[in-house]
């Protein structure tokens, strides 16, 4: 069912924080990456993260999840694992702006998964939202041609788009998650199954980082580990229609951490491609009656 204005006003103030400290981390992750390389900037960030929640979460007393949310964790885990890789690996050769602008079409790809997955039928509505993101897509791309950012930026906006789809099924794991599992739950298992993906390459790819890196590394995690926590809770106590338009404000933060730390600018094409994918999203997510959302997935 629907939910008051006044019911989901806090969820979305905290879901803002969280979007907001993630956009932080994304900063310091594409300093990372661009440092010591997308694989150690993740291994070690989750790694510290693993730690940082596991004192807390066996600090705490927190009883082990069932084997049902167990199997939960390690779903959104392993999934997150490699859309965090194709995210960051695009992310060192696009603009902060540009590829969060680019992720925003999860929502929309997110509505070909309900239809796959929840059986939903996809409204005409919902097909033209699409075109226009699609077409949002493209004029970012081209202003990515324009700028003449050459063909590693290419394949950055494409492995980008492929995290994109990864998060797609994200926003539906993240809403089920919620309501099975405490924040502080969520984030520990989140950190400790990605590192725990990222550590099956170890013996071949891990390089320790010189100890120049290793404030960046813990701040990482404890931003992605606070940013966790924040979104759950919100995602706990409001539905995913409500707090989906939170995260567009992504692109308020990049484009700000972009010029403040790396010096890029915010070009018109990006600024027009991004305001058309966000209007897409808007579309798509408008009912045209009021049917009842599902409990697990606010859907």
């Amino acid at each position: 069912m629907s939910q008051p204005s006044s019911a989901v006003a806090l969820p979305i103030a905290v879901a803002t924080a969280g979007i907001a400290l993630f956009s932080g981390m994304d900063a310091v992750m594409k300093h990372l990456t661009l440092a010591i390389g997308v694989y150690n900037a993740l291994l070690w960030r989750t790694a510290a993260g693993a730690v940082i929640g596991g004192a807390v979460f066996f600090g705490s007393g927190k009883v082990w999840p069932s084997r049902a949310v167990l199997r939960l964790h390690l779903i959104r885990g392993t999934l997150s694992a490699l859309m965090a890789l194709l995210f960051f690996w695009g992310l060192a050769r696009v603009p902060l702006a540009q590829g969060v602008a680019l992720a925003f079409v999860a929502p929309l790809i997110a509505l070909y998964l309900a239809a796959l997955i929840l059986k939903e039928q996809i409204q005409r509505r919902a097909i033209l939202a699409s075109l226009l993101g699609f077409a949002g897509v493209i004029v970012i791309l081209l202003g990515q041609a324009e700028a003449d950012l050459g063909p590693e930026a290419f394949r950055g906006a494409i492995a980008i788009l492929a995290s994109a789809g990864c998060y797609a099924w994200n926003i539906i794991l993240m809403r089920q998650q919620a309501q099975v599992a405490q924040p502080l739950e969520v984030a520990f298992f989140m950190s400790a199954i990605m590192s725990g993906c990222f550590l099956v390459a170890a013996p071949w790819l891990a390089v320790f980082p010189a100890g120049e890196h290793l404030p960046f590394v813990v701040g990482a995690a404890a931003l992605a580990f606070a940013s966790l926590m924040l979104l759950s809770w919100a995602y706990a106590r409001a539905e995913a229609q409500f707090l989906a338009p939170v995260e567009y404000t992504a692109f308020v933060w990049a484009a700000l951490f972009g010029f403040l730390v790396f010096a890029e600018p915010v070009r018109p094409l990006t600024l027009g491609g991004a305001a058309m994918i966000v209007a897409a999203c808007f579309l798509a997510a408008r009912r045209i009656a009021s049917p009842v959302a599902d409990p697990n997935t606010g859907v």
